[in-house]
């Protein structure tokens, strides 16, 4: 119905204990439509948006008979697109009808259908939505004597260019990264995702922001109960405000104190992409340059889509290489301090002479120094990332190389113990995924306290405790650590190491989802058939001498040339 006059009286000046805020009013009249007489919903709107300085209210009117009215913000609108497809076509009276005959009811259909130059055109009746509609950029039009109001999608907001993810830099692999605005986002997905299949919906979360959250599937390969329990999830969120898809991690993870991540982020689409082909979920958040991945396991933040760019060997060595590099980031400190506070006999006498020689001079007992150095390592190492760039570098090199050998010429710290913390943060530089480094990282401080205080048996407890919080983990009813535990043979194809392609033939069994084949119906013997060897030199130099032998006896048989010559 109608919403009544008598609430269309303007409010009293802020401050007042008894006004009411514009999303308050928005509250009280959310199921109600709005009226045919015009100054009523021009009364309603500048009620609300009137103190913004770039609120923009144009009368004209249509055809040069009805009284309109046209809202929007000029700062998120077209410009240009309001003046050459919506104002000229309206202002200009019809070519193919005479407006003079034209009647109020008539008009819905001859401006959307024969009038507008634009595509984004729509009707809408309810007086809250109309608002929303101005919130979020888009041109509302309200004409006197008609119950709906006309929605125009003018929305126009400043955007950076589509570059590389600078979090996720690759040697061989598409240089291009997802931006703030969700469309563009989606855009990337379906440029390389283009089936019908591919399927997007769009919730609205935050009571003030109103961000809009896409859920993106392959219908056919997800499982639909995955679906259901990612929007349910979504839906039981309650804030004021969501401004990063960071916000959505926090909410709709399994497990909210583990230091680990359940839900794996990316700002490439080709990542993004490669993850719906395995049956997950993507989310975005209109305005974040990430998309969350779920459900996500622990092997997923320790590879990269590079890994599948190159060939499987070189790949299966690189992964290798960084499960040393994780090895080494969590225990290397815990280890040295427990040999050299307890267990000094497990090391050569040679070594371990250059040791104590090393840490003679040093007042502190190892633990408490190589906490000291931890410490200033992550102190320094984050203030590297948060100092501009041209500065950052910089930064750290005088702290890794001034520093370093300050705090040894001082006697602040042995040799040896540089030397660890050295290789234990090159050991996290080599992480992939920063928050994974990041969950290692906060870890390696309990076990180096368990090593100084218990030795070997602390840092063996430490690890147990690990070992089993991470096998407790679950991301979307998915164990944390699948497909090593619980075991399958399929999905250690991709773990570890990275077989070849055309070994992996099923998405991962964790995931449970329809299409359970990745590649077709072939077997093996005809996808890696013999290579046939066309320009072989030697195949192709034989072929050409049994030519010209060929030759050559026809012409010594032909009794024609015989008696030519």
């Amino acid at each position: 119905m109608p919403f009544p006059r008598r609430l269309m009286k303007k409010q009293k000046s802020p401050g007042l204990p008894d006004q009411l805020l514009p999303d308050q009013i928005l509250e009280k009249h959310k199921n109600e439509s709005i009226g045919t007489r015009l100054e009523d919903t021009l009364s309603f709107v500048k009620n609300l948006l009137e103190e913004n300085e770039d609120f923009v209210v144009r009368r004209f009117h249509v055809f040069g008979r009805f009284p309109a009215a046209m809202f929007f913000f000029s700062n998120m609108i077209d410009q240009a697109a309001i003046n050459a497809d919506i104002l000229k076509p309206l202002m200009d009276a019809p070519r193919h009808s005479e407006a003079a005959q034209m009647e109020t009811h008539q008009l819905k259909n001859v401006v959307l259908n024969d009038t507008l130059h634009h595509s984004g055109g729509r009707l809408e009746r309810n007086l809250v939505k109309i608002v929303e509609a101005i919130l979020s950029g888009e041109t509302i039009i309200a004409v006197e004597g008609l119950d709906e109001a006309f929605l125009i999608g003018t929305r126009h907001v400043e955007k950076r260019a589509v570059v590389q993810p600078q979090t996720e830099q690759v040697i061989r692999g598409p240089r291009e990264g997802f931006i703030e605005p969700l469309a563009t986002n989606i855009a990337l997905m379906r440029y390389r995702l283009q089936t019908p299949n591919f399927c997007v919906r769009t919730m609205k979360i935050g009571k003030l922001t109103k961000s809009k959250v896409a859920i993106c599937y392959i219908r056919g390969v997800v499982n639909p109960a995955l679906v259901k329990e990612v929007e349910h999830r979504l839906s039981a969120i309650d804030i004021d405000g969501i401004l990063d898809t960071g916000y959505i991690e926090q909410f709709i993870e399994d497990h909210h104190t583990s230091p680990f991540p359940q839900i794996q982020n990316t700002e490439r689409p080709d990542k993004a992409v490669a993850n719906l082909l395995e049956g997950r979920v993507i989310l975005f958040v209109d305005g974040s340059p990430f998309a969350l991945i779920v459900p996500s396991v622990f092997s997923q933040f320790y590879q990269t889509t590079e890994d599948y760019n190159e060939r499987f060997l070189l790949v299966s060595f690189i992964r290798l290489a960084r499960l040393v590099a994780l090895m080494f980031s969590l225990i290397f400190p815990s280890l040295y301090v427990a040999v050299i506070s307890f267990n000094p006999e497990l090391i050569p006498t040679e070594f371990a002479v250059a040791v104590a020689g090393g840490r003679a001079g040093v007042p502190f007992p190892s633990v408490i120094e190589v906490l000291i150095m931890e410490v200033s390592m992550e102190v320094l190492r984050e203030a590297t990332i948060r100092l501009p760039q041209q500065v950052g570098g910089a930064l750290s090199i005088v702290g890794v190389l001034v520093v370093g050998q300050a705090a040894v010429s001082a006697g602040f710290a042995s040799p040896i113990t540089v030397v660890v913390i050295a290789l234990t943060t090159i050991g996290s530089f080599a992480t992939p995924a920063y928050n994974a480094a990041l969950a290692l990282r906060l870890l390696r401080f309990p076990l180096i306290i368990l090593a100084g205080i218990f030795g070997l048996y602390g840092v063996m407890v430490g690890l147990i405790v690990v070992a089993n919080h991470l096998l407790s983990l679950k991301s979307f009813g998915v164990p944390y650590m699948s497909p090593i535990v619980p075991g399958s043979f399929e999905g250690m194809k991709d773990t570890v190491i990275r077989g070849p392609l055309w070994w992996m033939k099923k998405r991962p069994v964790l995931l449970h989802p329809l299409d359970k084949d990745r590649l077709g119906d072939k077997t093996l013997e005809e996808i890696k058939q013999p290579p046939s060897n066309t320009l072989d030199p030697l195949k192709v130099g034989n072929e050409r001498q049994a030519e010209q032998d060929g030759v050559s006896s026809a012409d010594h048989l032909d009794p024609g040339s015989r008696n030519s010559d």
